[in-house]
């Protein structure tokens, strides 16, 4: 694969440049960057306070293109995230009033507060790419992603997100708070930084173009069929576990192959590994599985099913 090193470089260089300001969360920021690469959308889920938000603006920054942020409340209008057309009495004609949508990378702050026909106005963006507003269809540019983020702890005033646009981001990421050394860590940083961490301080080490390359190399990377059945197998799985209620969809399949393909690329490897693909399960898998209502009450998680399916499944050798 010639274009391996490529892909290495720059995955080290978004990676150096993200541990900047983000200290203690190595594998969030390593996924984070495995979603940017593999060209898919990703929900950060989080207490308040553990740089959720900080984390989107850093990746936004290592990439060469545009950023916008829509701060998602009840009585946020799908027009508010799409845009709308408005009329110009001076030349007696509308216009497109283009949305915040209309950008490479968005934060979608805390995007369970809005009500369910404010978040299905991102279903055509998510998967189509495309935006339409009154009956006429944009182009998004590309890379296109969607980084939204939501508190899983405050349910009065939010709105669960429907199944259909869960099944479309590529990930669900989980930040948890740091330990004792990390924070200390964490501490240091901020009172040599003179109080405060930035996302100024992230440099772009990325362009669209080079991220269509980095997207076509990875492409590449080579799967062997027994690849190929240990992925069916565990979506399979997930269908027929007596815990699940809703298994994992055909596009959830797809998903782990394409992040499989990209752990390989930065590991610098054009062939994937079993253990590209057990590495991506649950950040792939985990918000488009349903359990089933007794599944919970015995205090049974997605990931705890997740872990249960990874030791079912024979790992091919």
């Amino acid at each position: 694969m010639d274009g391996k090193p490529l892909v290495k470089e720059k995955y080290d260089g978004l990676m150096n440049e993200l541990r900047k300001v983000i200290v203690g969360q190595d594998e969030f920021l390593e996924q984070l960057a495995v979603a940017l690469f593999t060209g898919g959308h990703v929900l950060i889920e989080g207490v308040p306070g553990i740089g959720k938000t900080l984390a989107a603006r850093a990746l936004a920054r290592t990439l060469k293109s545009d950023f916008s942020r829509i701060q998602f409340t009840p009585d946020l209008l799908p027009s508010d995230v799409t845009g709308t057309k408005v009329f110009d009495v001076k030349n007696s004609a509308f216009y497109v009033k283009k949305g915040p949508v209309f950008t490479n990378i968005l934060l979608a702050d805390e995007i369970n507060r809005a009500t369910p026909k404010t978040q299905s106005a991102l279903l055509e963006c998510m998967e189509e790419g495309n935006v339409t507003i009154d009956g006429e269809t944009y182009e998004l540019p590309k890379p296109f992603m969607v980084l939204a983020t939501m508190n899983p702890l405050e349910f009065e005033g939010t709105y669960p997100l429907p199944e259909a646009q869960l099944d479309r981001f590529l990930m669900k990421l989980k930040v948890r708070h740091l330990p004792p050394e990390q924070e200390e860590v964490l501490l240091k940083k901020v009172n040599e930084s003179g109080g405060t961490i930035s996302a100024d301080a992230v440099s772009a080490v990325i362009d669209p173009d080079e991220w269509a390359q980095i997207v076509q190399e990875i492409n590449r990377v080579f799967v062997n069929e027994n690849i190929i059945r240990y992925i069916t197998s565990l979506i399979y799985v997930t269908r027929t576990s007596h815990a699940v209620l809703l298994g994992a969809s055909s596009r959830a399949s797809i998903a782990l192959l394409k992040c499989a393909k990209t752990v390989a690329a930065i590991s610098g490897r054009d062939f994937v590994i079993p253990e590209d693909v057990t590495e991506m399960v649950k950040p792939v898998l985990r918000h488009r599985i349903i359990v089933k209502p007794e599944t919970v009450l015995g205090n049974l998680t997605v990931d705890d099913i997740l872990d249960e399916i990874l030791r079912t499944v024979e790992v091919p050798r």
